[in-house]
């Protein structure tokens, strides 16, 4: 488990040397979260990498979270791993549907396909990235399946047409109308149900 301690003394180590960039840092369950600007993730994650005192190496991985009220409704989090001190951090910025944020591919590797992933299920664009495309969801796909405003149902459903011998796409059908609601169960405040009369009628009989 990580020293809270430490993970506090990293923080006010990591604000200090990038205070131009870090806007915010606290510990919560032993785990380090540092808030940035949009427009110095390449910098503070390159930093993060190759300092000695940070040398956070892995990133492990990058996602988002849907805040539809706000200007910036996307939060963008890259989750950070550095073997060589056991220790965590969690990198957070702003983003908005039409607001960029720089590709950090350069600084690691595999965060090419985190992006695409962030990109495909959120919206939330990577400029610089070498091979933005969707990688979850199907060539063709409408919307961002993620975001909190996308539909359960989704737009189209796929299916394999035998008779033209490929995959087709057609309007969503719900072969199910969704439940309607009476009110009616007990959970609902009823105090009895359909029937109960039968079996209060049955045992009045023996009671005779």
């Amino acid at each position: 488990m990580a020293d809270t301690q430490a993970l506090k003394d990293l923080g006010e180590y990591i604000a200090s040397a990038l205070m131009d960039e870090v806007t915010e840092t606290a510990v919560a369950n032993q785990q380090l979260t540092v808030w940035v600007t949009r427009p110095s993730i390449v910098k503070v994650l390159s930093f993060l990498r190759d300092d000695q005192n940070c040398h956070f190496r892995q990133l492990v991985d990058i996602t988002a979270i849907d805040h539809p009220e706000r200007d910036e409704r996307f939060e963008v989090v890259y989750s950070l791993l550095s073997l060589k001190h056991n220790q965590r951090v969690r990198v957070k910025l702003p983003a908005g549907e039409e607001t960029p944020v720089d590709s950090v591919t350069e600084v690691y590797s595999n965060a090419g396909w985190c992006e695409r992933e962030v990109w495909d299920l959120y919206g939330v664009f990577f400029a610089n990235h070498p091979d933005l495309r969707r990688i979850v969801t199907d060539y063709g796909f409408e919307g961002h399946p993620l975001r909190k405003d996308f539909p359960l149902t989704g737009f189209v459903e796929v299916r394999y047409d035998e008779d033209e011998k490929r995959v087709v796409y057609e309007p969503v059908k719900l072969t199910q109308e969704f439940r309607n609601f009476d009110f009616m169960s007990p959970w609902e405040g009823m105090l009895h149900l359909p029937g109960d009369e039968k079996a209060e009628g049955h045992g009045e009989e023996n009671k005779g």
